[in-house]
């Protein structure tokens, strides 16, 4: 027994290092779209074996719909790559519109809840985060023609009110971070019309606090809201950690994730860009109306003597206090930005 857990967990850090070493360098440094597609395919191939280490029904209904779906981008890639010199103004759009079926944003977004319903937290990690990073950076090449502009700022149109209205009914956590993640995908477009440095740093603030709070689900092995309830009564340092990370995610001044989004605004107010900034301010609030149901719960209905009085030093691990002193320091991080 012990020696199968041993060969999983090699197998699992052997094709998670795989998956990474296709960024250095990423598949869109390379001079054709040929490369790219090579790129992406070892991407795709890298990360369908660490769904299926652990073969069951719900990892092998997941492996197959990712597989399609990126197969499918793949051969929309590909054959929109070869119509670049017969049909110059067809193939762009193309290109586009397989970039977003592999992102899993809108209108394309059918299979990332799916897909994410079926992971186990570290794997919901990896194509909530690093999966993305590709296509967006060759997203950001696209957005150098200007007719493609306006695609872009549609998908993040529809990203935003689909993220935010599809996390509304869902109990279960694994598809409610799934809809916060294309929501938040509508923000990343709209930041890749800015600069690449603007989108890159929106993305590692969304991967910091989207890890974090997928790590503590991970580590409560919760599922559903219910089983997040009831993770309350047994350790009350979750009514600090949780609050925190999920009111951050949904962009509350002065936590950390109002940063970014604070930037954003700023730049499209200066462009004049009213339509799409009131769609993704709308979509913020109805987000964050789905974050709040949980926060609350955990404001009103913890005794406070009960984390006024808790030993951390006694109680709780290694791994437990550093994911607190993360959360604290990420929600001390806006104060830099007032004094320097």
């Amino acid at each position: 027994m012990s020696f199968n857990s041993n060969h999983t967990f090699k197998s699992y850090m052997l094709f998670t290092l795989i998956n990474m070493l296709h960024f250095y360098p990423p598949p869109s440094s390379s001079s054709s779209w040929f490369g790219v597609w090579i790129g992406l395919e070892l991407n795709m191939m890298s990360f369908i074996p660490l769904i299926t280490i652990k073969m069951n029904y719900y990892f092998s209904e997941s492996a197959l719909k990712y597989f399609l779906i990126q197969a499918l981008g793949s051969t929309l890639l590909i054959m929109s790559s070869c119509m670049f010199m017969s049909f110059p103004q067809m193939s762009p759009p193309l290109l586009l519109t397989s970039l977003f079926l592999k992102l899993g944003s809108a209108p394309f977004h059918f299979w990332f809840p799916q897909v994410m319903s079926g992971l186990t937290w570290p794997q919901a990690i990896i194509l909530s985060t690093l999966q993305k990073i590709a296509p967006m950076i060759l997203i950001s090449y696209l957005s150098t023609y200007p007719s493609l502009m306006q695609i872009i700022s549609l998908s993040a149109i529809l990203s935003a009110i689909t993220g935010a209205l599809g996390g509304l009914n869902t109990m279960q956590l694994r598809k409610m971070m799934a809809f916060s993640s294309i929501n938040h995908m509508s923000w990343m477009l709209m930041s890749i019309s800015i600069s690449d440095t603007f989108w890159i740093t929106y993305f590692l603030f969304y991967s910091a606090i989207t890890s974090s709070i997928m790590i503590l689900f991970y580590i409560l092995q919760t599922f559903t809201l219910s089983d997040l309830m009831k993770s309350n009564q047994t350790n009350p340092i979750h009514s600090l950690i949780i609050p925190l990370n999920f009111l951050s995610l949904g962009g509350l001044p002065p936590f950390t994730g109002f940063i970014p989004k604070w930037m954003l605004i700023q730049f499209l107010i200066n462009s004049k860009l009213f339509l799409p900034l009131i769609f993704l301010l709308s979509s913020a609030l109805i987000t964050l109306y789905f974050y709040l149901r949980i926060t609350i719960f955990f404001f009103l209905l913890t005794n406070p003597t009960m984390i006024i009085n808790m030993k951390l030093n006694m109680t709780y691990s290694f791994s437990m206090k550093l994911l607190l002193f993360f959360n604290l320091f990420m929600f001390l991080l806006p104060l830099m930005f007032l004094f320097f």
